[in-house]
């Protein structure tokens, strides 16, 4: 069976996978849910000391995910969430990987879609020029509306004590000025690869930072010969790897990726 490894995105770690790696480990695959460099603690410790979170930037993260995959067996199946879609994404362009899944993925360099639900969600952020070089954390009001807006107040609350932490600034900010600064950025990829890993996009209908309008431009960036498809999965929300139903996601987007693997 394939590797798949697990891309997190920003504003959480790899636990927002917990269930996702035993989901998949049960049906014998190995599971890889890498942290980012600096990001190998708990929650709990980049919340008290968040200094490793300011200080990322988007090659230092590809680089180490590259490292991760180059360790496998075979080429592994990638899903991203989130900023990890975009990463994914990178990965898929520079050759890595037999298939990737992108959930809810942020945009890569020229997706120039910007709903109003996604600037809500980012303003927390980019309100402030000098965020770029600080770790930004959500209230529990903000990581309510931008990840789990579909879920009961409850359930939001427990999944933001259990998953969040602040999210790097200066990543943030980059993305914004991709489109509006000369030559490639560090989100750049060839939409016109054709040598690229099969890419499936899905999309939470109800997800307001990365809306299906986000992952529908994305998608339609890609004029390669190889397969790129989308999917969206109404009444989910950005959390979706977390939202009641996962399962099914699950179980679909793998279904997929083994169908379409090199």
């Amino acid at each position: 069976m394939k590797p798949i490894v697990l891309v997190h995105g920003f504003w959480v770690t790899p636990r927002s996978w917990e269930h996702w790696i035993t989901h998949y480990e049960s049906k014998g695959h190995q599971v890889v849910a890498p942290a980012y460099p600096g990001f190998e603690v708990e929650v709990e410790a980049l919340n008290a000391d968040p200094t490793p979170i300011a200080t990322s930037t988007v090659p230092t993260i590809i680089s180490h995910l590259e490292d991760v995959i180059r360790a496998l067996p075979e080429p592994p199946i990638i899903m991203g969430h989130s900023a990890g879609g975009a990463f994914t994404q990178i990965l898929l362009d520079r050759g890595y990987g037999a298939a990737g899944v992108a959930l809810n993925s942020a945009p890569t360099e020229g997706v120039r879609v910007v709903p109003l639900s996604q600037v809500k969600s980012t303003f927390p952020v980019l309100k402030s020029p000098a965020n770029r070089h600080k770790a930004v954390g959500l209230t529990f009001e903000q990581w309510r509306y931008a990840f789990t807006n579909t879920f009961t107040e409850d359930e939001a609350r427990a999944l933001y004590e259990r998953y969040h932490i602040p999210a790097p600034g200066g990543i943030v900010w980059g993305g914004v000025l991709a489109n509006f600064q000369p030559g490639h950025q560090d989100t750049w990829v060839d939409y016109h690869n054709d040598d690229r890993a099969p890419l499936l996009f899905v999309s939470g209908g109800e997800d307001h930072i990365m809306p299906p309008a986000v992952q529908e431009s994305n998608a339609k960036h890609y004029k390669s010969n190889t397969v790129t498809e989308r999917r969206e999965y109404p009444g989910y929300a950005h959390l979706l790897p977390a939202q009641k139903g996962w399962e099914q996601i699950a179980d679909e987007v793998l279904d997929w990726a083994v169908q379409h693997a090199r």
